[in-house]
């Protein structure tokens, strides 16, 4: 099994030369990004029909960003040449039998002399407009320091759907969040790299399923720090990412490193940090996913040891951040302890994330492998309280060959489909990176406005004067009565609201007196950039050519 990790477009030395003077070129606003409204324009001259350039679109924009970087302007470059020649165009074009290093740039009539016009103007402003690209550059940045400064750039402004969030989230959401204190009860404020992160997979299961070892299959080779055996030996969370060199960063450097996503874990004291790492090291995979490796879920009497940190907590920490979940089992270890009872629960909500793993199924003949899913299964459904069957790939993720003399011809066809499945799984990921976190971001408007109104409830029913403490544990008490409540009064879906028991130990904390009203300007604002503002800039980012 094998991910292709590059969707990254080989060129030779002299044809890139030529293709930075054309993205400098398209590139009008000189922030690194081409627009759909600027490339209609400079495809146009390639003379290809419309049906072929939304093609050449379509694959070049494969993580569906909304707009090309100078390397998906390589791939539409090169794509464009090859339908010239007469290439039919699909999703493998360039991975068919093609010198792509070595192809020709396309035909663009008429740009020439256009690139001749630009010159000239260019050496007569040249210090002008570095000046403009340096403050265009820097306008992302500036969201996240001064609302005011973000309140000036127009949502037309925007040249990418990462940073058209990050304007709607900075406007519209985070004074809804700030003002009812939604980072204390549910998730930490977002910040300006949570928007820009790479996806991430998380994998969890019982000590020895082979976490760790699937990890170092996809990459090929394996990341600093990594001890496999039998024993518990992942003794904490270790983030696997993209670096220039093979290290280990300690967790807490890592947690204070401006441009990480990983600032919220501090949340979690010391005694996590400590047991948090980062393993750095140059890869092609991980510069398009990062991984994140976990300590093996406790069972039996280890589990009666307390662990030194909320391991529960984090777990769903990572799962809101993360893309995809990996949940591993193998045939010898089916039981669900009763702390990977809690984790699983704490996956909530991110039901759309989770994969199942059944790894080292060729240790198990395909009699005992049947009665082994058909175990797995009926212990998950007790935990995951869900009518709907979740997938379960089955296989044998390490870098030896499958032991065919155990599950026989019929067994090992049926590993390498099941591999296959969920290689197709891993591949998407990036390109679902976009639709993910847009995903991501109104779930998380929705339940910053379900999280307002409960707030804003429970400070109306606050007396004014006398028996404020036990009305306030009268609420607490009663609060599945008091969410039935808020549902009714405001029409909102009961699916929508977080769990009783966990809402109600972070309340013990609060003085209700303390809340904040309900401010209904607050709650339209959000809304309507759920009603209107998001579908308006999602339609400026799709494909240029669809009609």
């Amino acid at each position: 099994m094998e991910i292709d990790s590059a969707p990254i477009s080989r060129c030779s030395l002299e044809n890139k030369k030529i293709y930075q003077e054309w993205f400098a070129f398209v590139d009008s606003d000189g922030d690194g990004r081409i627009t759909g409204n600027d490339a209609t324009k400079f495809l146009g001259m390639s003379h290809l029909s419309r049906q072929e350039l939304k093609q050449v679109w379509a694959i070049s924009d494969s993580k569906r960003q909304g707009f090309l970087g100078f390397k998906e302007f390589i791939t539409a470059m090169q794509i464009v040449s090859l339908a010239q020649a007469g290439h039919e165009l699909s999703g493998d074009i360039l991975h068919e039998n093609v010198d792509i290093e070595n192809l020709k740039p396309p035909t663009m009539e008429g740009l020439s002399v256009k690139l001749a016009k630009r010159a000239k103007k260019l050496s007569k402003s040249q210090s002008e407009v570095n000046g403009t690209a340096e403050l265009q550059s820097s306008n992302s940045a500036k969201w996240f320091t001064s609302t005011k400064s973000a309140k000036k750039v127009p949502l037309s402004a925007v040249t990418s759907i990462s940073d058209g969030l990050k304007k709607l989230y900075i406007q519209n959401l985070k004074p809804l969040e700030v003002t009812y204190r939604f980072n204390d009860f549910v998730a930490p404020l977002l910040t300006n790299n949570d928007f820009d992160a790479k996806p991430m997979v998380m994998l969890l299961g019982q000590y020895s399923t082979g976490k760790t070892t699937f990890i170092n299959h996809l990459l090929k080779s394996t990341y600093p720090g990594t001890h496999i055996g039998p024993e518990p030996t992942t003794d904490r969370f270790v983030v696997v990412m993209n670096g220039p060199d093979e290290r280990s960063i300690p967790g807490n450097t890592i947690a204070v490193q401006a441009d990480t996503t990983f600032s919220g874990l501090t949340s979690f004291g010391t005694s996590f940090l400590s047991k948090f790492e980062c393993s750095q090291l140059p890869h092609p995979l991980l510069e398009h996913i990062t991984f994140v490796d976990t300590p093996g879920v406790l069972s039996g009497e280890k589990q009666r040891t307390q662990r030194s940190y909320d391991f529960t907590g984090v777990t769903s920490w990572f799962a809101a951040k993360s893309d995809l979940i990996l949940l591993l089992f193998d045939p010898h270890k089916l039981d669900i302890s009763d702390e990977f009872h809690r984790v699983i629960a704490s996956l909530r909500g991110h039901d759309d994330k989770i994969r199942i793993i059944l790894n080292k199924a060729d240790q198990v003949d395909t009699q005992q492998l049947m009665r082994v899913y058909g175990a797995l299964m009926w212990s998950l459904g007790k935990v995951l309280n869900s009518p709907e069957v979740m997938r379960v790939y089955i296989g044998s993720f390490n870098d030896g060959p499958i032991n065919e003399a155990v599950i026989g011809p019929l067994g090992r066809e049926l590993f390498e489909k099941e591999q296959d499945d969920l290689l197709t799984d891993l591949k998407d990921i990036p390109k679902k990176a976009c639709d993910r976190r847009i995903n991501e971001f109104v779930k998380r408007a929705r339940a910053a406005k379900i999280h307002a109104h409960i707030i804003g409830h429970l400070k109306k029913e606050m007396p004014a004067m006398m028996g404020k403490a036990k009305t306030q544990q009268k609420l607490i008490d009663n609060l599945a009565d008091e969410f039935v409540k808020i549902q009714k009064e405001h029409h909102l879906p009961p699916g929508d609201f977080p769990d009783v028991e966990q809402f109600q130990e972070v309340l013990y904390g609060y003085n209700f007196d303390k809340f904040e009203k309900l401010k209904p300007k607050m709650i339209q604002a959000v809304d309507d950039m759920l009603g209107y503002d998001i579908p308006k800039f999602l339609k400026n980012f799709r494909n240029p050519y669809d009609d």
